[in-house]
């Protein structure tokens, strides 16, 4: 495997959907190619990054339990 090819299933490989030859030749060629590594965990953290800006947000209870209140007062 040479670095195109790393590239080209670079995204493919971060979702596990790697044929198990595939998987094999890209660790080798990780293990001796410090760029590629390095890309690899760039994309790592930039997905952790986007996954956890994403992750839905809640409201604090104490604010759910006001807006409930307010709301059963309105509706009273």
């Amino acid at each position: 495997m040479v670095c195109d090819d790393v590239r080209r299933i670079a995204y493919f490989f971060l979702d596990g959907q790697v044929a198990a030859d595939e998987l094999v030749d890209l660790e080798g060629h990780l293990k001796l190619c410090p760029s590629c590594d390095g890309r690899l965990l760039l994309h790592r953290r930039l997905r952790a990054f986007v996954r956890d800006r994403l992750r839905p947000l809640t409201a604090p209870v104490s604010l759910r339990d006001r807006i409930h209140a307010a709301l059963r007062s309105a509706r009273a």
